[in-house]
């Protein structure tokens, strides 16, 4: 008994839907095979059919053989044609959250030598801050089989031992799912692993070499080798971070049949700096991150699960290291400048006492800072400046929250885009900006459509060889001319504005036609949602200002849309035509320039006269000596980092006041 169909479910069979499809493959008794352009796999283990690579939208066939296979043949595809069936086991996989983005290629940094002859270390600043303190270094040791042969009569009792090993793992991952100090995120990715240790697959193939003479330690390293050199292999970046998973979890096994515990992070003392070459999901939803000075890593980048955690709960940090992290192994003491990147080993007793009085001058600020968290600014006329935040992803809410932001007022979409092996679906970008809009309301939430390019390039999008790709396609000149993608993210927003203030922008504007176009397109969406009987609301919408063009078409654009909000990141580079990714010309990339302030005056200017919002989210807009420009400029919405939330609110009560 065979049926082909085409997969609708929330983008494929990754980890979590994979293991859904397992556990109601199992449920039948008869075999069952799912086929993938001619390759057939069992549908009963989740890590071949994550091998299989199984993407939204693609034709398979459901193969069973066996008393129950109309049953099971019925059932798996009804699953499979189901376009919420990546969602529906959400609250068995405990809770919501994408799943692990791939780690960061590692890479090799030089040592800095600033002005002040301080050797210094340069990563990626990934949680600003700074801190010192006793460095703790987390470089478990590799795992090795004793490398002897099994006798015969040997062979039961280590597959038996074997057995036993992955139960305690799987009870120790459950204990840790139990837990509600774990966020969703975790949560999700703690529930992966689980699925990768009950696996048939990893099991099948341990017991294989178990049963021709290895023991267990050196059979299950071999097969997770095996297995994740498979997921290596596959043409997908979000299945090749499967590997890292699948080493992660045959560690933790080898540990319990060496009778051994992980080196524990829960011994870190009050205010060390964790060093690691990485730090697994696991350690991470274990670690005691109030005791946390600062996290140094050789892997990971700004945009890393760590570097989310560091910046939620105001851990300074510095990622990205690569082989440089190793010359940390044997550190005492560690001083690092989350702003900067820097990370200096052992510093000497002027860099000590410099770290110590900025560490002591921050918390001093931040004390001092808290009591603004529920301000409501306002200029002396008593028009009320938003002060919002940046944010990319669910996992920042609670630090913007705790900030007092009085909103978003950017949501860069990108990363719910770039963490995920396939383009998410309509349903999974209607529920994150559904759970935006809900954790905000009533502020504004401002959520920018995707703005990616030749620089920031997605999974499902292929992107031209570009000379200059910050020139060329990306933002709203991508979304244009692929509706198909545009239009689920416009559909997505409608829905979700029904739960909050959701507000839309478009990226990289250069012309009033771009909007005109969007506004068709969202007029379009609205129409079909209204015919399909989906609940659906309008939003306000508006335009980034970056270009130069956008600029010097602010007045009549300001006809056009609802609001303006200035990225001064890009419009810095472009009015000085000077790559901000460029060292050669890094000051060049100054937004006092005072080209790049007459542009941000000319747009506000445009603004103020035709009686609409301006707001800026570049990083400029939370800078204390530039809040006072921007505000006599007409400026009335801020958004920034959460950290800096706070500052900017005392910096406008201060100008209030002098009034």
């Amino acid at each position: 008994m065979e049926r082909s169909t085409i997969v609708r479910v929330h983008e494929g069979l990754h980890a979590r839907p994979a293991t859904r499809f397992v556990k109601l493959a199992k449920g039948f008794e008869s075999e069952v095979e799912l086929v993938k352009d001619g390759k057939a796999v069992s549908a009963k283990s989740s890590v071949k059919l994550m091998l299989l690579a199984v993407k939204e939208n693609q034709e398979v066939t459901v193969r069973a053989n066996g008393a129950d296979a109309i049953e099971a043949v019925e059932a798996l595809i009804g699953y499979l044609e189901n376009p919420r069936a990546g969602l529906d086991d959400e609250s068995e996989a405990g809770g919501g959250g994408s799943e692990a983005a791939a780690p960061a290629p590692e890479v090799s940094l030089p040592v800095a030598a600033p002005a002040d002859g301080t050797p210094k270390l340069q990563g990626v600043a990934a949680s600003e801050g700074v801190a010192i303190g006793p460095a703790f270094a987390h470089f478990p040791a590799e795992i090795e089989g004793p490398g002897r042969r099994l006798q015969a009569d040997e062979i039961y009792g280590e597959v038996e031992r074997f057995r036993a090993a992955v139960a305690q793992v799987q009870a120790r991952m459950d204990r840790t799912l139990a837990e509600d100090n774990l966020s969703a995120g975790d949560r999700g990715i703690v529930a992966a692993l689980r699925d990768i240790a009950a696996d048939d697959s990893l099991s099948g193939e341990v017991e294989r070499l178990i049963s021709e003479g290895d023991d267990a330690v050196s059979a299950v390293i071999g097969a997770a080798s095996t297995i994740a050199a498979d997921f290596s292999a596959v043409d997908d970046h979000y299945l090749n971070a499967r590997a890292d998973d699948v080493h992660a979890v045959g560690r933790q096994i080898c540990l319990v049949l060496l009778g051994q515990d992980e080196v524990s992070l829960e011994t870190i003392p009050q205010g060390a700096i964790l060093i690691a070459d990485d730090i697994g999901a696991w350690d991470l939803a274990r670690a005691p991150l109030k005791r946390i000075g600062g996290v140094v890593c050789g892997h990971g980048g700004a945009t890393s699960h760590i570097a989310i955690i560091a910046r939620s709960h105001g851990i300074p940090a510095v990622l990205g290291l690569g082989d440089k992290v190793n010359q940390l192994r044997t550190a005492k003491e560690v001083a690092l400048d989350g702003n900067a990147g820097h990370v200096i080993v052992d510093p000497d007793e002027t860099t000590r006492s410099d770290f110590t009085r900025r560490v002591e001058a921050a918390t001093q600020e931040r004390a001092g800072l808290k009591i603004f968290k529920g301000v409501t600014p306002t200029r002396a006329d008593g028009t009320v400046i938003e002060v919002a935040a940046n944010i990319g992803s669910l996992e920042e809410i609670e630090a913007a929250q705790e900030a007092g932001a009085m909103g978003v007022g950017l949501f860069r979409t990108e990363l719910l885009f770039m963490r995920h092996m396939h383009l998410p679906s309509e349903d999974m970008q209607a529920e994150t900006y559904s759970a935006l809009a809900k954790a905000f309301a009533p502020h504004p939430v401002i959520v920018r459509t995707l703005d990616i390019g030749g620089d920031k390039p997605i999974a499902g999008i292929e992107f031209p060889d570009e000379e200059n790709p910050f020139l060329g396609w990306r933002g709203i000149r991508m979304c244009l001319d692929r509706p198909d993608i545009f239009k689920k993210q416009l559909r997505a927003l409608l829905r979700a504005a029904v739960h909050g203030n959701i507000k839309v922008m478009l990226p990289m504007v250069s012309e009033i036609a771009e909007v005109t176009h969007t506004r068709a397109l969202v007029d379009e969406c609205a129409a079909e949602l209204k015919a399909e009987g989906v609940e659906h609301a309008s939003f306000d919408l508006g335009v980034m200002i970056e270009t130069p063009a956008a600029v010097l078409i602010a007045p009549a654009l300001a006809k056009e849309v609802a609001f303006f909000s200035i990225g001064t990141n890009d419009l810095t580079q472009y009015i000085m035509a000077a790559d901000r990714l460029n060292p050669t010309v890094a000051k060049l990339n100054d937004v006092t320039n005072p080209a790049v302030m007459s542009a941000i005056e000319l747009t506000a200017k445009a603004g103020v006269a035709a009686g609409i919002m301006v707001g800026m989210c570049g990083e400029a807009a939370g800078r204390p000596d530039l809040i006072p420009a921007f505000i006599g400029m007409g400026l009335t919405e801020l958004s920034m980092s959460p950290a800096s939330i706070q500052r900017a609110k005392k910096t406008i009560a201060a100008m209030a006041a002098e009034r």
